[in-house]
């Protein structure tokens, strides 16, 4: 994903937004004391130093994280972030999601999450891999094809996890499926590079049915223009009919009310150009991004972006759908509630990811692999019957679909934990 710059204005850490919105999905469910605690306490916490040598000889000791939530319903599962920012409270936050979330589609995973306080646009590609391979040393005693599976996020990618995948089997054996988000030839999953992107589309057309907001001939502001961005940008120019009409990174943005031409702009961003220096629209800064209208905004980079001081009372869309996770404060989540602009929250609107590495993850244990098209179709329906049954729920009781998700997820690991005696 592309990285953005956070709001002035430093908005709740990733810790304390979700515990917030745990909190009133708990109350929604009528989740038991004791519970609360289990279900908000992390299993396992690990923090190491990373010393890396330089290409100039110096040697240079970064922070890394993983946090392993909760592994009552299956081995942990979560991406790996390398961030200046990234740390403790982010890393926690974001390995709790990761249990919604997994919970939510249903698949056989828990939730964790990894980190590294660096600025990776600063290291060679050698210093990247040396600090890859090393965090890898240093966190692989609670990895394991059944224990603990990363993937990539902000920052990293296939051949971050080629790393991992070499360094963790020079030691082990081969164990492909150690990791997901591989490269296809190392036994990564055909459709796993778009698998976000494409789950937020689907996740789009189904509340299109459901409410009537267009997606074909709909105008879609996308915040990012990374992994998650790029491809939904791609995706719904050439299969759903969606018209583009503002893109952003971390240098700006590009606007262009008749809709933006898709392939010329990803031809633009592949050479590494900024999106805000192509000219086939006109410049926008990040701040103006926010309001431009439309039918559809899609915050795909870093959390925290949507918040009362910055954006909350001036965004003009009908709904929200979350591609970044964490993307919206509680505070704001309210003011867009009393606006009457809906929001698919993240651990819906962004699970195609998560969903495809299961598929992966199953084929790399049954040494099969299925077809791009088998992907795409499992996808579909898995995220499908998860909207759903969010959707119901939310009408049932009343409720944001963020709530409904929540409660969901929650009453699945509850029902685990107390199954397996707690």
């Amino acid at each position: 994903m592309t990285e953005q710059p956070r709001p002035s204005r430093a908005p709740m850490s990733g810790r304390a937004i979700v515990q917030n919105q745990f909190d009133r999905a708990a109350d929604l469910i009528n989740l038991e004391a004791y519970m609360r605690k289990i279900l908000m306490s992390p299993f396992r916490e690990v923090q190491v130093e990373v010393p890396v040598r330089m290409d100039d000889g110096r040697i240079e000791v970064f922070t890394g994280y993983r946090i392993q939530h909760n592994g009552a319903r299956g081995p942990c599962k979560g991406g790996i972030r390398y961030h200046p920012e990234a740390d403790h409270d982010e890393v926690l936050g974001l390995a709790t999601i990761m249990t919604w979330k997994t919970a939510l589609m249903d698949i056989p995973f828990g939730g964790a999450k990894g980190g590294v306080t660096v600025d990776p646009k600063k290291l060679s590609k050698l210093e990247l891999e040396r600090l890859t391979r090393r965090f890898t040393q240093r966190i692989a005693i609670v990895l394991g094809p059944y224990r603990d599976i990363p993937a990539p996020d902000v920052n990293t990618n296939a051949q971050v996890m080629a790393w991992i995948l070499d360094e963790y089997s020079s030691r082990q054996g081969y164990t492909p499926a150690v990791v997901t988000g591989k490269p296809v030839a190392l036994g990564g999953s055909l459709g796993r590079e778009e698998a976000t992107g494409r789950g937020v589309m689907y996740v789009m057309q189904e509340y299109s049915r459901d409410f009537g907001v267009p997606v074909k001939g709909g105008r879609v502001v996308i915040q990012g223009f990374g992994n998650v961005g790029s491809n939904l940008a791609r995706l719904l120019d050439s299969e759903a009919g969606g018209t583009v009409v503002a893109v952003s990174d971390v240098s700006g943005g590009i606007y262009n009310d008749k809709g933006l031409d898709i392939p010329g702009l990803l031809a633009h961003s592949a050479q590494g150009k900024p999106v805000s220096e192509w000219k086939g629209g006109k410049r926008i800064t990040n701040d103006e991004l926010w309001t431009i209208p439309c039918e559809w905004l899609v915050p795909a980079a870093l959390g925290g972006v949507i918040t009362k001081e910055a954006n909350a009372t001036t965004i003009d869309c009908k709904v929200v759908v979350e591609g970044a996770n964490e993307p919206t404060t509680p505070t704001a989540d309210r003011i867009l509630e009393e606006r009457g602009i809906a929001v698919i929250p993240d651990f819906l609107a962004n699970a195609g990811g998560v969903t495809v590495s299961y598929y992966e993850w199953a084929q790399n244990l049954q040494q099969y692999r299925w077809t791009h098209e088998q992907v795409n179709r499992e996808l579909k329906a898995t995220i499908t019957k998860a909207y759903v049954s969010v959707r119901d729920l939310a009408k049932e009781k009343k409720v944001t679909f963020r709530t409904a998700a929540y409660g969901i997820a929650l009453e699945r690991v509850a029902d685990a934990e107390r199954l397996r005696g707690n």
